[in-house]
């Protein structure tokens, strides 16, 4: 059963503590908001999106859009969780608020023969839509408003009624509310978002870990939803959200366990070593994802070899020993052997972080040569917005 497998995940991951370590919450919940914005296109990281909430550091690689999509959609987070723990009654004009949040940059304004109406605002609306090129058309949009109140009502029965210490019925409740949102489509564009938002919100509101949605998830996601939505069986959607959600937790477990190698002294904080690698070396923040990724490849490893690093990540073998070089030369690695049978093996924590505050000066000195990418100007942005076309609904 999915309900006993995610319980007995669950009852693992707090018993690691893995949610007590520092600034947990802010890097899942900008895991969250980068892997949703994914689907729905954008390229931007999860290191290039802690550079652009923390720092307002923009990337020359990703188009304005793309990173307004995920500022936009970062704010709307972080009011709605706010909002939730009051444990408002959730309304339409409560949704329409919510969506005003996520589309407020990159929301378009439509003039249609059956009315004007603006993304930006959250605005319902007022054409038809398809999912998709040749996909199934959602209901008529005259029909939108009422069903969308109904929504509402039967959501706020259930909040109400559900015994908050059923965990597993309280995901389900959310998992239902995220289907049954995106199937009513509301809006023009940012239904998927919406839907993930709304879901999250309501785990938020009963203090549950927050489910994910990855981008690499996406097409079976999105193949659950259209099956659910073909047999007529929200059940079908909630045991796979369930399943996905048990999937993930216990992937985190596997990297918590892995990076902690039997000691706490070796734990690796991912995004901290990502944000080190950008901050000390000048790398980017896709190479040094990269690096890190191979790092936890190797924390439950003795050794690894060139090949193996081809076979597990499909890199090409020049760039694989680029990668293993880059690590040795920054302390993380130790090269063994001849060119012929040569192999890596991961130095001590504590001795790779004395190499990140005993940098020579030859490094300092490239890291000031750096070009950085400048702050984000928030007027700027608006201007980029107006002239943007908006992502498909």
């Amino acid at each position: 059963m999915p309900e006993r497998t995610l319980q007995k995940i669950l009852d693992e991951y707090y018993s690691l503590g893995i949610k007590e370590q520092i600034d947990w919450e802010k890097f899942y919940l900008y895991s969250i908001i980068t892997h949703s914005t994914a689907i729905e296109g954008s390229t931007v990281t999860e290191v290039e999106a802690q550079l652009l909430f923390d720092e307002g550091i923009t990337s020359s690689k990703r188009t304005m859009v793309e990173q307004m999509m995920n500022l936009d959609l970062k704010n709307a987070y972080e009011y709605g969780i706010k909002w939730i723990k009051q444990h408002p009654q959730i309304t339409v004009v409560s949704l329409i608020t919510l969506s005003s949040k996520v589309m407020a940059r990159t929301g378009s304004e439509y003039h249609t023969i059956t009315g004007d109406f603006s993304a930006a605002k959250g605005e319902l609306r007022k054409v038809n839509v398809t999912a998709g090129f040749g996909g199934t058309s959602y209901m008529a949009y005259q029909k939108v408003p009422a069903k969308l109140e109904s929504f509402c009502q039967k959501l706020n029965e259930r909040r109400q009624n559900i015994n908050p210490k059923d965990i597993v019925s309280v995901y389900n409740l959310s998992f239902w509310a995220h289907y049954e949102l995106v199937t009513i489509h509301p809006w023009a564009d940012g239904n998927g978002r919406m839907s993930r938002l709304l879901m999250n919100l309501l785990q938020w509101e009963f203090n549950l870990i927050p489910s994910k949605v990855l981008k690499e998830d996406k097409a079976e996601y999105i193949q659950a939803l259209i099956d659910t939505r073909e047999k007529d069986d929200d059940e079908l959607f909630t045991a796979f959200m369930l399943n996905l959600h048990a999937k993930h937790l216990q992937r985190e477990i596997e990297q918590f366990n892995a990076s902690m190698g039997g000691s706490s002294e070796k734990m690796v904080d991912k995004p901290l070593l990502m944000q080190k690698m950008v901050d000390k070396w000048s790398v980017k923040p896709t190479l040094a994802e990269k690096l890190v990724d191979i790092l936890h490849f190797m924390s439950d490893k003795s050794q690894i070899t060139t090949e193996e690093l081809v076979r597990h990540f499909n890199f090409a073998p020049t760039t694989a020993k680029r990668y293993l070089r880059q690590l040795t030369d920054f302390g993380y690695l130790e090269a063994m052997g001849g060119n012929k049978n040569r192999s890596y093996k991961v130095n001590e924590i504590n001795k790779a972080s004395e190499r990140f505050e005993g940098l020579s000066d030859a490094a300092e000195k490239s890291a000031d040569r750096a070009t950085k990418t400048p702050h984000v100007d928030s007027s700027s942005i608006a201007d980029e917005a107006s002239k943007s076309s908006d992502d498909s609904p």
